[in-house]
Parts: C-alpha cells; sequence; structure tokens
C-alpha cells in the first residue's frame, strides 16, 4: 500500500511506545477508533442527505 513492511512497522510501535508509554496507548487507540467511526458515521449521512436531495428533486421535476 505505502511501501510498509513488517519491519516499518515494528519500529514505528516502538518508537510510539516510547514516546507515549504503556499506559497511554489504550487511550490513543481508543481514540483513534472514536474518529473513525464519527468520521463514517458523517460520511454516511451526508450519503443519506444526498439521495435524499436527489429523491426530491425527481419528485419536484415530476411534479411540473
Amino acid at each position: 500500500m505505502f511501501g510498509i513492511g513488517m519491519p516499518e512497522l515494528i519500529i514505528i510501535l516502538v518508537i510510539v511506545l516510547i514516546i507515549f508509554g504503556a499506559g497511554k496507548l489504550p487511550e490513543i487507540g481508543s481514540g483513534i477508533g472514536k474518529g473513525i467511526r464519527n468520521f463514517k458515521k458523517a460520511t454516511s449521512e451526508v450519503d443519506s442527505d444526498g439521495n435524499e436531495k436527489q429523491k426530491l428533486e425527481n419528485k419536484e421535476d415530476e411534479g411540473k
């Protein structure tokens, strides 16, 4: 994908562990998970809103 293999991921994880410590890692993980969840929710709401607008526009066109 980005040319990141297993050795690079291990190095990144070790650096994160050194910087933040073992106690903060679960908090960081849950924060990232919540952010991804909120992003997916927002994008799905935009998609459904877009579909709703298209349906309303089609109904208005049919009524003319």
